[in-house]
């Protein structure tokens, strides 16, 4: 498939409420769409890049030139085969994972459909057991202004029929809250996210948190750091999941050799994009990881393709992957609901990304758009 033209589309759409973590909060969200044109088929890909450094070094803006400058003339009239080929079209510039990865997911996309194959049957071509109908999912819960309100929050999400909650976490904002959230609710799976907050001189934090049955501990040290998270795993219970640290399969490699973590968050937009995610995946299973798939208040184009990893044998705790009505009102793409019954989403069964694009939308949101041929 010879890549013909892509479009790259900055858009901008407010959030259903504040999203507090301890890099700040978001009222809306700017990230970056981008589809891929080849022989009548588009892909469709979205970088999660957004409004500020906070996560990671990049941001919708410079994504925009990332890809515009470098990533799409280096993959402009190239003959796709195989997504696989992408990461080597694109190694000549270091970093900038969020914007491989969107065109790492186009590539995923168009390719299925040429296939006839949903994203989620292609990339479990590997394995025997192929993908999941429906994965297990939960709700990602930002810092709220009291802990009572925390507590309503919760509640309102049980209520809704999410069965895993995820509270961020951040130094002032901890063992109160999360110990009110165990007592009020002692049979919920709970796991706590801190984006990277605390430092080892923390461990007392964790310690106390022990003997509160959480799911997890994720991040809870340097956003680069492994090493730490090696001598704080010893010292406490409560499983620990690295997620910023993991930028790559050597990276996930470096965690095992140094039983850093016992969960590992593959969010594949971190990672560069899908072909990366599933070796770590495979890297996960061959040593006995529990995996999820986390998410980054994607729009319908990214959480199709979450949906898709997520489906995958080896993914073993449900993934952050809420409901589109969780986090907009309108979005650009086919909505998903959540089967409250059993906390699951379904995973699309259409050619690809198994979505449709509300191009009207689209055009709303759409503060810059640019085409490249």
């Amino acid at each position: 498939m010879k890549i013909e033209r892509i479009d790259l589309y900055y858009i901008s759409m407010p959030l259903v409420s504040p999203f507090g973590t301890s890099f700040g909060t978001q009222l809306q969200r700017d990230c970056l769409i981008l589809a891929l044109h080849s022989e009548g088929l588009t892909g469709w890909g979205e970088c999660v890049a957004t409004n500020d450094p906070g996560y990671s070094y990049e941001t919708a803006v410079t994504a925009w030139h990332i890809l515009s400058d470098f990533l799409i003339p280096a993959v402009l009239g190239k003959e796709l085969n195989e997504p696989e080929q992408l990461q080597g079209w694109l190694r000549k510039v270091r970093g900038h994972p969020l914007a491989k990865a969107t065109l790492d997911q186009a590539a995923w996309d168009i390719t299925a459909q040429r296939d006839g194959l949903s994203l989620a049957q292609k990339l479990a071509q590997p394995y025997p057991e192929g993908s999941r109908e429906c994965v297990k999912v939960g709700v990602s819960i930002g810092t709220q202004p009291s802990i009572a309100q925390t507590m309503d929050v919760i509640a309102k999400h049980l209520g809704e029929g999410y069965g895993r909650i995820k509270l961020k976490i951040k130094p002032g904002w901890d063992i109160k809250m999360v110990w009110q959230a165990r007592n009020t609710f002692p049979d919920v799976p709970i796991m706590l996210d801190a984006n990277s907050a605390y430092t080892l001189d923390d461990a007392i934090i964790f310690q106390s948190m022990d003997e509160l049955d959480f799911l997890m501990i994720e991040q809870p040290l340097g956003y680069d750091d492994i090493y730490d998270h090696s001598q704080l795993r010893p010292q406490i219970k409560t499983p620990l999941c690295l997620d910023e640290s993991i930028h790559s399969a050597e990276h996930a490699r470096y965690a095992i050799a140094l039983q850093a973590c016992d969960i590992i968050n593959i969010k594949p937009t971190r990672v560069s994009g899908w072909t990366e995610a599933r070796k770590i995946h495979d890297l996960g299973v061959a040593h006995g990881l529990g995996l999820w798939v986390g998410g980054m208040l994607e729009t319908g184009v990214g959480r199709a393709a979450q949906l898709a990893m997520a489906s995958l044998p080896g993914i073993s705790l449900p993934g952050d992957i809420s409901a589109t009505a969780r986090y907009y009102e309108n979005d650009i793409a086919t909505p998903f609901y959540l089967n409250a019954e059993d906390s699951t989403i379904t995973v699309p069964t259409g050619l690809g990304l198994g979505i449709e694009l509300d191009m009207a939308r689209l055009k709303e949101v759409t503060l810059k758009q640019e085409s490249f041929a």
